[in-house]
């Protein structure tokens, strides 16, 4: 079981939750994926888990709520005058999930703690009822250490396991910020790099997804990433 949050919103964690998805049907393994809210989309729309079905292949997606304005989903419901998503009956479904598949992939809403309720219930709060590491998406430009880091240190003191850094969306044409992250990132989170998704990953068909889903996961996640290679690469 993994959780998958970003250091903000917009920085591919769909993307990665699908080749998360990808990476692990391709050997068998039977997997769910979870959105406890989804937010910005009205019903019929497609939403993130639409893009999960096509990328990787799987139809065990599982949404729980769905609110049409693009806010925090605690927002979302109070201006859509609906209750808003319960996370302790999530986990409950997550749990049961579980149960029966080898792998749940849990997406987030936005960052790590975007309130689903008027309590300040928030994915970290999930991720800590069931035991589940949390795979952190991150950008890759300016800006992205102090994200990450405050991302980081609000997991360790809410006692939640990082099951590694990806970077959602990596550019052909990195800057020198970018490529100097690499290692400022790694020093963050205490630990190498678990992926580097492509730019434009999104728009591949799924059998070139696959291909780019192993490239860029870590052997931690069933792909080929070497995040030494990676750094040495774009060593600035």
């Amino acid at each position: 079981m993994l959780v998958i949050t970003g250091t903000c919103t917009g920085v591919g964690k769909t993307v990665v939750t699908a080749a998360l998805a990808a990476v692990a049907a391709a050997r068998g393994a039977p997997v769910a994926v979870v959105k406890p809210g989804q937010t910005g989309m009205a019903s019929g729309e497609p939403g993130d888990l639409d893009e999960v079905r096509r990328l990787a292949g799987i139809e065990d997606v599982h949404e729980f709520a769905r609110f049409p304005d693009p806010l925090s989903p605690a927002a979302a419901a109070r201006r859509a005058g609906v209750p808003p998503v319960r996370l302790p009956d999530v986990a409950k479904r997550v749990q049961e999930l579980s149960g029966s598949r080898r792998l749940v992939l849990v997406e987030g809403a936005g960052g790590l703690l975007v309130r689903y309720d008027e309590e300040g219930t928030t994915i970290a709060d999930l991720a800590r009822w069931l035991g589940a590491a949390v795979v952190v998406v991150a950008r890759p430009d300016l800006g992205t250490l102090n994200h990450t880091a405050l991302t980081l240190e609000a997991m360790a003191h809410r006692g939640v396991q990082l099951a590694g850094v990806v970077i959602g969306e990596w550019p052909d044409a990195p800057d020198l910020a970018m490529r100097s992250n690499i290692q400022d990132l790694e020093t963050i989170a205490a630990r190498p790099l678990a992926g580097a998704l492509p730019s434009g990953a999104a728009a591949l068909d799924p059998p070139e997804f696959l291909i780019a889903a192993h490239r860029g996961l870590a052997p931690s996640f069933g792909g080929t990433f070497d995040p030494a290679a990676f750094r040495t690469t774009h060593n600035p």
